[in-house]
């Protein structure tokens, strides 16, 4: 096997594992600052931001959900590089006190949908709860995270003799028919709430858990699939395939020689894209903006010199595209028709709802064109409008060139969703190129 293939096979399997142990947006957080602490990156919060020096390295959260980590240089700083995912995704939010008994015989959960998934996709599948609890410790209240790692619940589907008329289509009522079966009646003797289960998988008491934010998650595995094994298939692609590429070519570029030079290097990972990113911890917050005034403060800048940095900054929005579909072809783009393995998909769209311009498309094409990867482009049918980006919400708080662009996928908000193999690592010598 050829380095290359060697290569594209590491980076895969490094993807399935950081998406099997992101089952929430929490995880997805806790497993990229995992990442950062064990390449040097240290921790910091509100109180200690006044210790970031110039050459150090750096991350913070918010909301355990969301994460920033920048690297900066020794000398003088003449801009930022910054690349930006996001952690969550469409998935079912199961609510305050969640459990349903029916008839006796069957006890399911109560949840709401959050952001924009297939609904259909996750009835019969391994689903289980993940998430964190807020819980009261030796006087303190604590986070833990949580997954319960087992097969443990389903959507089942009404049975094709009941409902004779689905395979011509079906409106989902999420509050019906879309809730999970959990476990056995109480005559059995199975009923156990989910807070005491939490508290179990913990090690808790129940009694401490005084709030938590669960939702479930599919519980199939990353794969490869196709012929040649050209296709990787797994839950939560959009956006973890960009979340994990971005992170692995940001903690690349360090290792390589002079990376960065003049200019410092930011990894962000947003929460609550699928949902409008308008929370503290998103994308339309002051996240990315505070921090940017913490380096500035470390680097003395004042008014004017911290404009002329942001306009020596570049931002990467990194969130996955719509490939043409095999069996769809119409529903693309006449002309800027992704696939899947074609490398890096730039994102177009007249109303500027994707941040890409002229000059920064020209800027991606630039550094593909020198680590030799391929480039391809996204744009909506003309009739079919598309929405807004991380990128573009990002740049209403922080004004900086920038461009949104992804990784062609199939089946976008399917429980289980198609992607190329190759693309990942497109990503991660993307991120290379773009750091240094």
């Amino acid at each position: 096997m050829d380095k290359k293939n060697t290569r594209t096979e590491d980076i895969t399997e490094g993807l399935f594992q950081f998406i099997d142990n992101s089952p929430t947006a929490f995880h997805a957080a806790a497993n990229a600052a995992a990442a950062l602490e064990k390449a040097g990156y240290v921790r910091i919060t509100g109180e200690e931001e006044a210790g970031i020096k110039p050459g150090g390295k750096y991350y913070r959260t918010r909301n355990d959900s969301a994460l920033i980590a920048f690297r900066l240089p020794e000398g003088r700083i003449s801009g930022l590089r910054i690349a930006a995912s996001h952690s969550d995704s469409p998935c079912f939010k199961v609510k305050e006190t969640p459990e349903m008994e029916v008839e006796g015989h069957y006890v399911k959960l109560n949840t709401e949908g959050y952001g924009g998934m297939i609904m259909s996709t996750w009835l019969d599948r391994p689903l289980s709860i993940a998430g964190r609890v807020i819980g009261k410790e030796n006087g303190r209240l604590v986070t833990r995270l949580l997954n319960i790692d087992r097969d443990l619940c389903i959507i089942p589907n009404v049975a094709i003799h009941f409902n004779r008329e689905i395979n011509k289509g079906f409106a989902y009522n999420p509050q019906v028919d879309l809730l999970p079966l959990y476990g056995g009646g109480a005559e059995e003797g199975t009923k156990m709430t989910l807070k005491s289960l939490c508290a179990d998988t913990l090690g808790m008491e129940a009694d401490q858990i005084l709030a938590s934010d669960l939702y479930l998650y599919c519980r199939e595995k990353g794969r490869r699939m196709g012929v040649q094994g050209e296709f990787i298939g797994s839950p939560r692609l959009d956006d973890l395939q960009c979340a994990y590429g971005t992170l692995r070519g940001f903690l690349d570029a360090e290792k390589e020689e002079g990376a960065g030079g003049e200019y410092g290097a930011v990894y962000a990972l947003f929460d609550n894209e699928e949902i409008g990113s308008g929370t503290k911890q998103g994308a339309d917050s002051t996240f990315l903006s505070d921090i940017v005034d913490c380096i500035c403060d470390a680097y003395g800048l004042n008014g004017m010199q911290k404009r002329d940095l942001l306009a020596g900054s570049f931002l990467l929005s990194a969130d996955n595209a719509h490939g043409v579909h095999p069996n769809h072809p119409e529903k693309s783009d006449p002309t800027s028709r992704p696939y899947v393995n074609g490398g890096i998909v730039l994102k177009f769209q007249g109303s500027q709802k994707y941040t890409t311009d002229a000059w920064s498309a020209a800027v991606v094409r630039d550094i593909c064109r020198e680590q030799d990867i391929p480039c391809q482009n996204f744009a909506n049918r003309a009739d079919v409008p598309g929405g807004s980006t991380l990128g573009n919400i990002s740049s209403a708080h922080v004004s900086i060139p920038a461009a949104d662009i992804g990784l062609a996928q199939l089946a976008m908000h399917s429980a289980f969703e198609t992607a190329g193999e190759k693309d990942t690592e497109y990503l991660v010598r993307l991120c290379q190129g773009f750091f240094r």
